[in-house]
Protein backbone atom coordinates (compact mmCIF):
# COMPACT_ATOMS: atom_id res chain seq x y z
CA UNK A 1 0.00 0.00 0.00
CA UNK A 2 1.31 3.44 -0.86
CA UNK A 3 2.01 5.95 1.92
CA UNK A 4 -0.82 8.13 3.24
CA UNK A 5 1.02 11.09 4.73
CA UNK A 6 -0.77 13.75 6.75
CA UNK A 7 1.01 17.03 7.45
CA UNK A 8 -0.09 18.06 10.94
CA UNK A 9 -0.68 21.83 11.23
CA UNK A 10 0.65 23.71 14.26
CA UNK A 11 -2.94 24.42 15.44
CA UNK A 12 -3.47 20.70 16.02
CA UNK A 13 -0.85 20.76 18.77
CA UNK A 14 -3.12 22.89 20.98
CA UNK A 15 -5.07 20.93 23.58
CA UNK A 16 -8.56 19.74 22.53
CA UNK A 17 -8.08 20.68 18.86
CA UNK A 18 -9.54 18.36 16.22
CA UNK A 19 -9.20 18.13 12.44
CA UNK A 20 -10.96 15.83 9.95
CA UNK A 21 -9.07 14.28 7.01
CA UNK A 22 -10.24 12.02 4.20
CA UNK A 23 -9.06 10.58 0.95
CA UNK A 24 -8.43 7.45 -1.07
CA UNK A 25 -5.39 5.24 -1.42
CA UNK A 26 -4.48 2.60 -3.99
CA UNK A 27 -3.56 -0.89 -2.95
CA UNK A 28 -2.91 -3.64 -5.47
CA UNK A 29 -2.95 -6.52 -3.04
CA UNK A 30 -3.06 -7.42 0.63
CA UNK A 31 -1.68 -10.68 2.04
CA UNK A 32 -3.54 -12.32 4.92
CA UNK A 33 -2.01 -15.68 5.78
CA UNK A 34 -2.24 -17.93 2.71
CA UNK A 35 -4.84 -15.67 1.06
CA UNK A 36 -4.19 -12.79 -1.35
CA UNK A 37 -6.80 -10.06 -1.63
CA UNK A 38 -6.92 -7.66 -4.58
CA UNK A 39 -8.81 -4.37 -4.70
CA UNK A 40 -10.87 -3.39 -7.73
CA UNK A 41 -10.91 0.26 -6.73
CA UNK A 42 -9.29 2.62 -4.27
CA UNK A 43 -9.63 2.32 -0.52
CA UNK A 44 -11.67 5.21 0.89
CA UNK A 45 -10.66 6.49 4.31
CA UNK A 46 -11.67 9.25 6.69
CA UNK A 47 -10.20 10.10 10.10
CA UNK A 48 -10.50 12.67 12.85
CA UNK A 49 -7.26 13.63 14.56
CA UNK A 50 -7.82 14.94 18.08
CA UNK A 51 -5.29 16.39 20.50
CA UNK A 52 -5.81 14.71 23.88
CA UNK A 53 -3.16 16.80 25.65
CA UNK A 54 -0.19 14.42 25.54
CA UNK A 55 -1.01 12.70 22.27
CA UNK A 56 -2.87 12.82 18.98
CA UNK A 57 -5.70 10.31 18.70
CA UNK A 58 -6.53 9.13 15.17
CA UNK A 59 -10.00 7.60 14.76
CA UNK A 60 -11.92 6.84 11.58
CA UNK A 61 -13.02 4.33 8.95
CA UNK A 62 -11.54 2.58 5.91
CA UNK A 63 -13.81 1.09 3.25
CA UNK A 64 -13.01 -1.05 0.23
CA UNK A 65 -14.09 -4.04 -1.81
CA UNK A 66 -11.60 -6.91 -1.79
CA UNK A 67 -11.59 -10.03 -3.98
CA UNK A 68 -9.95 -13.37 -3.21
CA UNK A 69 -10.49 -17.06 -3.98
CA UNK A 70 -12.87 -19.28 -2.03
CA UNK A 71 -10.85 -21.68 0.14
CA UNK A 72 -12.94 -24.65 -0.99
CA UNK A 73 -13.83 -24.19 -4.69
CA UNK A 74 -11.26 -21.52 -5.74
CA UNK A 75 -13.95 -19.30 -7.34
CA UNK A 76 -13.57 -15.54 -6.88
CA UNK A 77 -15.45 -14.08 -3.92
CA UNK A 78 -15.82 -10.36 -3.11
CA UNK A 79 -16.00 -8.84 0.36
CA UNK A 80 -17.19 -5.33 1.25
CA UNK A 81 -14.85 -4.24 4.02
CA UNK A 82 -15.42 -1.46 6.54
CA UNK A 83 -12.79 -1.29 9.27
CA UNK A 84 -12.10 1.03 12.18
CA UNK A 85 -8.90 3.08 11.96
CA UNK A 86 -7.28 3.68 15.34
CA UNK A 87 -3.92 5.24 16.14
CA UNK A 88 -2.24 6.99 19.03
CA UNK A 89 0.75 9.31 18.52
CA UNK A 90 2.62 10.73 21.51
CA UNK A 91 3.54 14.41 21.27
CA UNK A 92 7.12 15.28 22.19
CA UNK A 93 9.03 12.64 20.26
CA UNK A 94 10.95 9.76 21.82
CA UNK A 95 11.37 11.77 25.03
CA UNK A 96 7.61 11.71 25.69
CA UNK A 97 6.55 9.45 28.52
CA UNK A 98 4.64 6.40 27.32
CA UNK A 99 1.31 5.64 29.01
CA UNK A 100 1.64 2.91 31.63
CA UNK A 101 -1.47 1.08 30.43
CA UNK A 102 -0.24 0.76 26.81
CA UNK A 103 2.22 -1.66 25.23
CA UNK A 104 5.01 -0.34 22.99
CA UNK A 105 3.23 -1.49 19.82
CA UNK A 106 0.00 0.36 20.71
CA UNK A 107 1.34 3.86 20.07
CA UNK A 108 3.84 5.79 17.99
CA UNK A 109 5.53 9.17 18.28
CA UNK A 110 4.78 12.33 16.31
CA UNK A 111 7.94 12.83 14.21
CA UNK A 112 9.88 16.10 14.32
CA UNK A 113 8.66 17.03 10.82
CA UNK A 114 5.00 16.65 11.99
CA UNK A 115 4.14 14.27 9.14
CA UNK A 116 2.47 10.96 10.01
CA UNK A 117 1.83 8.04 7.66
CA UNK A 118 -1.53 6.40 8.41
CA UNK A 119 -1.19 3.69 5.71
CA UNK A 120 -0.29 1.05 8.35
CA UNK A 121 -3.41 2.01 10.33
CA UNK A 122 -5.59 1.66 7.21
CA UNK A 123 -4.03 -1.71 6.37
CA UNK A 124 -4.55 -2.94 9.93
CA UNK A 125 -8.20 -1.81 9.89
CA UNK A 126 -8.86 -3.83 6.73
CA UNK A 127 -6.90 -6.90 7.85
CA UNK A 128 -9.07 -7.14 10.96
CA UNK A 129 -12.19 -7.32 8.76
CA UNK A 130 -11.00 -10.19 6.56
CA UNK A 131 -12.43 -13.66 7.21
CA UNK A 132 -10.18 -16.38 8.61
CA UNK A 133 -11.35 -18.73 5.84
CA UNK A 134 -12.78 -16.99 2.77
CA UNK A 135 -15.80 -18.86 1.39
CA UNK A 136 -18.12 -18.11 -1.53
CA UNK A 137 -20.95 -19.63 0.54
CA UNK A 138 -21.14 -21.34 3.92
CA UNK A 139 -22.44 -24.46 2.14
CA UNK A 140 -19.70 -24.51 -0.52
CA UNK A 141 -19.03 -28.12 -1.55
CA UNK A 142 -15.51 -27.46 -2.82
CA UNK A 143 -13.62 -29.41 -5.45
CA UNK A 144 -13.57 -33.15 -6.11
CA UNK A 145 -10.25 -34.47 -4.75
CA UNK A 146 -9.94 -36.88 -7.71
CA UNK A 147 -10.85 -34.86 -10.80
CA UNK A 148 -10.97 -31.27 -9.48
CA UNK A 149 -14.52 -30.54 -10.64
CA UNK A 150 -16.36 -27.78 -8.77
CA UNK A 151 -18.99 -29.78 -6.84
CA UNK A 152 -21.20 -26.67 -6.52
CA UNK A 153 -21.93 -27.11 -10.24
CA UNK A 154 -23.11 -30.71 -9.76
CA UNK A 155 -21.71 -34.17 -8.98
CA UNK A 156 -18.79 -35.61 -10.87
CA UNK A 157 -18.23 -39.13 -12.24
CA UNK A 158 -15.61 -39.92 -9.59
CA UNK A 159 -18.22 -40.88 -6.96
CA UNK A 160 -18.84 -44.28 -8.58
CA UNK A 161 -15.14 -44.94 -9.19
CA UNK A 162 -14.12 -44.02 -5.64
CA UNK A 163 -16.41 -46.66 -4.21
CA UNK A 164 -15.06 -49.48 -6.38
CA UNK A 165 -13.40 -52.36 -4.56
CA UNK A 166 -9.94 -52.08 -6.10
CA UNK A 167 -9.60 -48.41 -5.01
CA UNK A 168 -10.64 -49.11 -1.44
CA UNK A 169 -7.76 -50.33 0.79
CA UNK A 170 -10.29 -52.03 3.12
CA UNK A 171 -11.94 -54.04 0.32
CA UNK A 172 -10.13 -57.23 1.41
CA UNK A 173 -12.00 -57.16 4.74
CA UNK A 174 -15.38 -57.77 3.07
CA UNK A 175 -14.41 -61.44 2.52
CA UNK A 176 -13.42 -61.93 6.14
CA UNK A 177 -15.88 -64.28 7.91
CA UNK A 178 -16.31 -64.51 11.63
CA UNK A 179 -17.15 -67.89 13.22
CA UNK A 180 -19.90 -67.83 15.78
Amino acid sequence: MEAVKIHLPQELFESAEMRPYEGTVSCDRLEAGPDTYTFEGPIAWSVDITNTGDALLVMGKAQAQAVTQCARCLEDVAYDLSGDIEGYYLIGGEEAEAPEDMEDDEFDYVPDNHVIDIAPLIEQALLLELPLVPLCDDDCKGLCPQCGKNLNEGPCDCDDKASSAEDNPFAALKNLHFDD
